[in-house]
């Protein structure tokens, strides 16, 4: 049997990476890419000992338990001792998150219709494994799959109809208002998959130029302008649909940062959209922009 170990330490390092980036996912830590890269590497090197002698120390669960905790604090460093045990716990959840997900995947489709070499690899004494091939397949199916459902946990679990700050940035103006967490707001946009913030722009009329502001109530108006270019390259179209109405188009703009006091920490938001509403919110003015709950799940990415 011809074993390629240059294969099995890259597939270990990509798999060690994204285990490390879903950690910081979950536990919304930011972190940097040359750390996570690092962390990666350090992670794969134990490949490198199942070809020596040193393999029966390696595959000792306290040798792999250390190797844990330098990839750990490689990523998120040490702060103090309670987070750094959860951040090592959270690693060690993911990675067995995605690795039942791939075994229960490995058993579910196994059978003599599929290939022998593709689901039933050659065992180089470590029982059996899931092939290689299946790894790279289904991990970066089980670890989006993974990912998509504990955002969906996380929306859930947010208190909603709370009123936040909001600070709105675009070029050198920004304004504060109010905003309300809707989770009935489930507007993305289609193209860029970023979520969408709805804001009554009549208190927001310093922020948007005036005839932004009126061409936005008629979309065919909007994109036939050959207005100011600075405005028209942060514009985008998003389809929408009303109850008990007819498809419709709301015009949106990308600010530069959407800053949010909730719970008493200020997060940064990028990836969202801010589409222009010509309609009061609320009656009694306690809000002037509906939040996307993903956008609080977003500020670490």
């Amino acid at each position: 049997m011809v074993v390629y170990a240059d294969v099995i330490w890259l597939l270990n390092f990509c798999i060690d990476g994204l285990l490390l980036l879903l950690t910081a996912v979950i536990l919304k830590r930011k972190v940097k890419r040359w750390k996570v890269l690092l962390g990666a590497f350090i992670g794969s090197t134990i490949v490198i000992f199942a070809f020596t002698p040193f393999a029966y120390i390696m595959n000792h669960p306290i040798a792999k338990l250390l190797y844990s905790v330098v990839m750990v604090y490689t990523v998120f460093g040490f702060q103090r001792f309670r987070t750094f045990f959860q951040t090592v716990m959270m690693f060690y959840f993911v990675t067995f998150m995605v690795g039942g997900g791939l075994i229960g995947l490995h058993y579910f489709i196994q059978s003599d219709i599929l290939p022998h070499d593709v689901v039933n690899a050659n065992s180089i004494s470590f029982g059996d494994p899931v092939s290689w091939l299946f790894v790279l397949i289904g991990f970066p199916i089980i670890l989006y799959f993974s990912k998509q459902r504990i955002e969906s946990i996380e929306v859930k679990k947010l208190k909603y109809d709370q009123i936040v700050k909001v600070n709105i940035t675009i070029g050198e103006q920004t304004i504060e208002i109010d905003g309300l967490i809707d989770s009935g707001n489930q507007l993305y946009d289609p193209i860029s998959k970023l979520p969408v913030m709805i804001l009554d722009v009549q208190h927001a009329r310093e922020l948007f130029p005036a005839w932004l502001i009126e061409h936005s109530k008629n979309i065919m108006a909007i994109t036939e302008t050959t207005e100011d270019p600075f405005w028209l390259n942060r514009l985008r179209i998003i389809p929408y649909r009303g109850v008990g109405q007819q498809h419709q188009f709301l015009a949106a703009i990308r600010p530069d940062a959407v800053h949010l006091l909730h719970n008493g920490e200020n997060h940064t938001v990028t990836k969202v959209l801010i589409g222009l509403n010509h309609t009061t919110l609320s009656t009694d003015n306690e809000y002037h922009c509906i939040l996307h709950p993903k956008m609080f799940l977003s500020y670490t990415a």
